[in-house]
């Protein structure tokens, strides 16, 4: 993060509570499929999804790279985590009528996300997952969101969201811009 006197906003990818929930789950569930009488198919199958995953969650947190940063261009949307180079997204100021956090549900609990209202028409982000299929999924999997602010929005996942310090950069850069929280 950025430090806590200057109006740009940044956060990056680390440990947060929901990474280590995760990790530790993939560290139970592949000691498990490492126990003697495992079935060799639930071996198979259980030990890259768990072990991979848990790789991947891991080494995506040790590369601090930004999830999200506000400055005097725009908002910086971070990339996936192995797709980081062609997922992140840059959306300057002239293209942005509000900044939104908004949660979906998953399972008992919701995630958070943040995203950018653009003008209409504006083209879409760079990079894969911003198709047709990829909207109709949107559009299934959060109704209650505009599928152009869900398509330009990225989970709050694997790193920490500060409300007050996003809200104050935006305020700085682009006093016009609102912060919606849609819930």
């Amino acid at each position: 993060m950025t430090d806590a006197k200057s109006p740009v906003y940044e956060a990056r990818f680390g440990r947060d509570r929901r990474t280590v929930g995760a990790l530790t789950i993939s560290v139970v569930f592949t000691a498990a499929l490492l126990l003697p009488g495992t079935p060799l198919l639930a071996q198979f199958l259980g030990i890259p999804l768990f072990a991979g995953g848990g790789l991947v969650m891991t080494l995506n947190s040790l590369t601090r790279k930004v999830a999200l940063r506000v400055d005097g261009t725009g908002v910086l949307l971070g990339g996936a985590p192995l797709r980081y180079r062609s997922t992140t997204a840059h959306v300057p100021w002239a293209d942005i009528t509000a900044v939104v956090l908004w949660q979906q549900a998953v399972q008992n609990s919701t995630m958070p996300w943040v995203g950018v209202a653009r003008h209409d028409g504006t083209a879409p982000l760079p990079g894969p997952g911003q198709g047709p299929r990829a909207r109709a999924a949107m559009r299934f999997l959060v109704p209650n969101v505009p599928v152009d602010v869900a398509m330009a929005s990225r989970a709050v996942n694997g790193w920490r969201l500060d409300r007050a310090r996003l809200a104050a950069a935006v305020d700085h850069f682009a006093p016009g811009v609102p912060v919606v929280d849609a819930g």
